[in-house]
């Protein structure tokens, strides 16, 4: 094989830790492609583009559950695009809402940020007592809830 690299060699490329490789190796998301006598495992350009798949899919906020799936597609014969396409759009649906609530943390941080006076004792703080005021649902209120 022309192009073999070791898992060292590998990890160093697509800047992962060779630890990361051989998780993914557990969940069957990479394997090597050959072993020295000596037991090293070798990898392929294959693998390669196989594991930069992986690092830019995850870039993108897929899981390695649905990498795994997006992995099947790529080699699938009878799957096309559009598969892809549906499983992009879920993740897109998931981004936007997790924005929605990203910004919706942002206004009450800056709402409590705005009702802090500086000077007052920290049993007055309103950041500190929000911490401990009850929800709507009743439920404990904190940072990230409503």
């Amino acid at each position: 094989m022309a192009h073999e690299l070791t898992i060292g060699q590998l990890a160093r490329r697509i800047g992962v830790n060779v630890q990361t490789i051989r998780y993914y190796e557990r969940l069957k998301l990479l394997r090597p492609s050959a072993r020295r006598p000596s037991g090293y495992r070798l990898y392929s350009h294959e693998e390669e583009r196989r594991l930069r798949f992986i690092k830019n899919a995850q870039t993108l906020g897929f899981t390695l559950r649905e990498i795994a799936e997006l992995l099947a597609l790529r080699v699938a014969s009878t799957a096309r695009c559009g598969e892809v396409r549906e499983k992009a759009r879920a993740k897109l649906v998931q981004v936007e809402s997790k924005v929605d609530d990203l910004q919706a943390l942002a206004r009450a941080l800056n709402s409590l940020i705005r009702a802090c006076r500086v000077g007052q004792p920290t049993g007055y703080c309103p950041i500190l007592m929000s911490f401990e005021e009850e929800t709507r649902d009743g439920t404990k209120k904190g940072i990230g809830k409503g």
